[in-house]
């Protein structure tokens, strides 16, 4: 129970740094990173042979990272996402890519060593070069390898959002990305969902739609054969028309900047899905000196990611007070809209039996209402099936686990939770921290032996102090002076016992099924419940040794 409880209170805290460590190299391992590898793969050949994702955007750019990482640990050769991408096409200038910063030093120590930055928006869609001669529209180009691409004139004729005619009568090339359109798309609040697999499928169509067509936009983030200049280039995209070039492109000084910019387009309306922003020098190299990888002039900054891809280390089982069983997955930390999460509930076991989740499999997660991790589905199933022991249903119940026996201990543990918490007697102070510290010292035999533990005694047990034993036991006997109600509801009563009509124990007690089903709002099942809650062996000794405590409305009459 101990480990995960730590889990279970550490579920959520605030982001911090830290590399991801190389795995062990098992045979277990080697088998995750197969399975891995033949799934992006399986991927990549959808998205860049049929236009098409099986997966959202931001699970893919994980699972790709994580592929890299494993490889690079075991000292593989990374794969090339953009294998089989290559077209019959040759870019005019190499598209090449971003450098990703994973954090705000990183983005910091990048900034420091250049001048002359700006910022733009990382456009969630699908990188486009465009190839103008005498004002007219010559070549639209995938992105592909970086060097080659495929041919999208004939869809492109059909996009309104490129123009096929510019008053500038030189050469000219733009390097972009075709966007599907939005209404007041809020990144921190709707994410990118499918937004660059959509471009993508649609530009693999031959027969394109207009009414498809229509729902595709532009961004041009740069014009490689431009000024050298930044705002000279941005100032020429506008007069070209390309308005939004120069509306989502800032000075950005410093990290407060970027920062700054980040967060204003990560959480106000765009007409675009952003999975980051970009940052670039104003002054880079000619073009014809790009090469189809990242540049040291451009970098991006991810924005936190809405959904995670994480990996299970470990399946748990808690057992509420209740006898609920709720499933608990242990995951290797992730970061999750500024936050690293550790574990995530599955819900209940019936669920768990339906996903069948164990170690090494990889699992998705999104953040429910902001806070609370909520698993979604299950990604990848690690080929070894690790063995787990899984409680028995009918083992737990209402009734179940008063005492600390074997395979009580998360059951017990949590009704004396229960017991300590704002629903119950509120002992102001007193948690699942203090209940595992008094469990571990073998204190608690039964659930209610804490009203009997001294300050010495207390003193006594590993974790707790002399200003903590001295509040313990002011907590313990504030608890004796609760109301008999507070205290129905503390043992866990099956209804709200304000509904009862009892001022004592020893008039529920005395009642009969039949004076049970008498009560307003009291059916069957429920008289059943209260039945045997009132009349169960343990429930009445405790009711005995809170009469023997001087609790009110214990006392023998």
């Amino acid at each position: 129970m101990k480990a995960w409880i730590a889990i279970a209170l550490s579920i959520l805290l605030p982001a911090a740094a830290h590399a991801d460590s190389c795995p062990e190299q098992t045979a277990a391992h080697s088998s995750q990173l197969k399975v891995l590898a033949e799934q992006v793969a399986r991927w990549d050949d959808a998205y860049h042979r049929q236009g098409r994702s099986p997966v959202s955007d931001e699970l893919y750019d994980q699972a790709r990272a994580r592929l890299e990482h494993w490889q690079r640990c075991g000292k593989e050769g990374t794969a090339n996402p953009l294998r089989g991408a290559q077209g019959p096409i040759q870019h005019p200038v190499a598209q090449t890519g971003l450098r990703k910063l994973a954090s705000d030093r990183d983005v910091g120590q990048w900034m420091a060593s250049r001048n002359d930055l700006w910022i733009q928006p990382k456009v969630d869609g699908v990188a486009v070069t465009l190839l103008y001669r005498a004002g007219r529209l010559q070549q639209v180009i995938s992105r592909g390898d970086g060097d080659t691409g495929q041919d999208w004139a004939a869809q492109a004729a059909r996009i309104d959002a490129i123009p096929k005619h510019l008053s500038e009568q030189a050469e000219i090339i733009l390097q972009g990305e075709l966007y599907l359109q939005v209404q007041n798309h809020v990144q921190a609040k709707h994410g990118s969902s499918t937004a660059r697999s959509t471009v993508s499928g649609l530009m693999a169509r031959q027969d394109l739609q207009q009414t498809q067509a229509d729902t595709i936009g532009l961004f041009v983030w740069d014009w490689p054969n431009g000024p050298a200049e930044m705002q000279q280039r941005l100032d020429g995209l506008v007069q070209m028309g390309f308005h939004d070039s120069r509306t989502y492109s800032q000075k950005a000084g410093n990290i407060a900047d970027a920062r700054r910019w980040r967060e204003q387009w990560y959480r106000n309306p765009l007409p675009f899905a952003t999975d980051g922003v970009v940052l670039r020098q104003g002054q880079r190299p000619a073009g014809e000196r790009w090469r189809a990888e990242p540049p040291h002039w451009a970098a991006a900054w991810k924005h936190p990611a809405s959904e995670a891809l994480a990996l299970v280390e470990a399946v748990e089982f808690s057992i509420g007070r209740t006898g609920r069983i709720t499933p608990l997955l242990r995951l290797q930390p992730v970061n999750l809209d500024d936050r690293t999460i550790r574990g995530v509930s599955v819900g209940s076991l019936e669920r768990w039996q339906q996903l069948d989740i164990r170690p090494g499999d990889q699992v998705a997660i999104r953040l429910a209402g902001q806070t609370i991790p909520k698993l979604e589905s299950v990604v990848l199933q690690a080929t070894i099936r690790s063995p787990l022991t899984t409680p028995n249903s009918d083992d737990y119940h209402a009734l179940s686990c008063l005492r600390p026996s074997e395979g009580c201990t998360s059951q017990f543990h949590a009704r004396l939770s229960w017991l300590s918490g704002k629903q119950a007697l509120n002992l102001h102070g007193i948690g699942a921290g203090t209940w595992e510290k008094l469990l571990e010292a073998q204190h608690l035999d039964g659930l209610l032996d804490w009203l009997h533990l001294s300050e010495e005694q207390l003193l006594a047990v590993p974790g707790i102090g002399a200003k903590s034993a001295t509040t313990l036991v002011q907590r313990f006997a504030e608890a004796r002076q609760r109301p008999f109600h507070d205290w129905l509801r503390a043992l866990g009563a099956p209804v709200n016992p304000d509904n009862l009509a009892a001022e004592n124990w020893a008039q529920l007690h005395q009642r009969s099924l039949g004076d049970w089903q008498a009560l307003p709002g009291i059916g069957p099942t429920r008289a059943t419940q209260l039945q045997a809650f009132f009349q169960h062996e343990e429930i009445v000794a405790l009711a005995d040794q809170l009469g023997e405590a001087g609790v009110d409305g214990f006392q023998r009459q």
